[in-house]
């Protein structure tokens, strides 16, 4: 019975991808994250003072990711505790909405491909607004380049962030597991910055999505290499380019899918760009062998897709291979 109730714990991560794939994000759905984010946003404002010492505000900070994590922990299990003891397929029904909640491929499809619209119309005042969405950079000052560059860098690092490490983290732990992270990832996207605000409350939060995001990084890596070959894009460039470059990011996951990206594609991303209107110095990813258009958003969501398609069916294979010979 318990080798059975894993293979449908599978059926929830399958069923939880396809989910998304067909129906994306309509903001008239409620949201998992959203409510997480208000819980950060409280919590932010509860426990941040400026007067604090910096000791102190990263103390604090960590105890704001140990409250988000241990109360997303807790509530996901009694959820699915409580469905699954009502009844198997209720509690499967929820987990593969759970699944569902944590992937965000098609939402990630969907606001890039506007971006791309706009820009296929010369319409760059909106392509600005639609990229804004997407990046946290100044984007008023951007030309048509550096609007898409700005697309295919999102796409590209929200390949982990967004697709495979949740499907990583759900294929182990299923929703548990899957909500945890997005926790970790939505508590970086809120505080991890190091301005001034939140040099030292953010540090935990920024570190805890380092460690979570580390393996899942590396392979996303190696699977976008893996759909470049299959994509017919240039998979031995996208390896060199990744080997080199890999480390050029403060962070040191948010390069691995960016440099693979830049060398499949032959084209150089990253470099300088305005943060709320101060300019920061960022090394250049990749070469430029040929320039940037704005048909590589549409080539980095090929990407970004094939790459999801190949993580699911291999996680989900090592996983039911451990189910089968356990």
């Amino acid at each position: 019975m318990e080798k059975l109730i894993c293979f449908h714990f599978c059926i929830a991560v399958f069923a939880g991808f396809i989910l998304d794939c067909i129906i994306g994000d309509p903001q008239f759905l409620p949201h998992p994250v959203r409510w997480m984010g208000s819980l950060i946003a409280f919590l932010d404002r509860y426990l941040y003072k400026e007067s604090l010492s910096n000791g102190a505000k990263r103390m604090r900070g960590a105890l704001l990711v140990f409250i988000v994590l241990v109360f997303t922990v807790l509530l996901s299990i009694f959820i699915l505790y409580f469905f699954y003891s009502l009844h198997f397929f209720a509690g499967l029904a929820v987990e593969s909405v759970m699944s569902f909640y944590c992937i965000a491929a098609r939402n990630l499809r969907d606001e890039s491909m506007n971006v791309y619209s706009c820009l296929n119309k010369h319409d760059l005042k909106k392509a600005r607004k639609a990229v804004a969405r997407i990046v946290g950079r100044d984007t008023e000052v951007l030309d048509e380049t550096g609007v898409t560059k700005a697309c295919v860098e999102t796409v590209a690092e929200s390949l982990n962030d967004g697709v495979i490490a949740p499907l990583f983290y759900l294929c182990i732990g299923g929703g548990v597991f899957g909500l945890a992270y997005k926790a970790v990832n939505t508590m970086d996207s809120m505080i991890g910055y190091k301005n001034e605000r939140y040099r030292y409350f953010g540090t935990v939060a920024a570190r805890t999505d380092d460690v979570f995001g580390f393996i899942p990084a590396r392979v996303s890596a190696f699977v976008m290499m893996t759909s470049a070959a299959v994509l017919g894009f240039d998979a031995r460039n996208a390896f060199r380019i990744w080997k080199r470059d890999r480390f050029k990011h403060e962070s040191p996951n948010s390069a691995q899918t960016e440099s693979s990206c830049a060398g499949a594609l032959r084209i150089q991303l990253s470099g300088d760009a305005f943060y709320g209107g101060k300019l920061e110095k960022k090394p250049l990813i990749g070469d430029s062998l040929r320039p940037v258009e704005i048909d590589d958003i549409w080539r980095a969501n090929r990407l970004m897709y094939c790459s999801a398609i190949i993580s699911l069916v291999v996680f989900l294979a090592v996983r039911i291979c451990g189910i089968l010979f356990a």
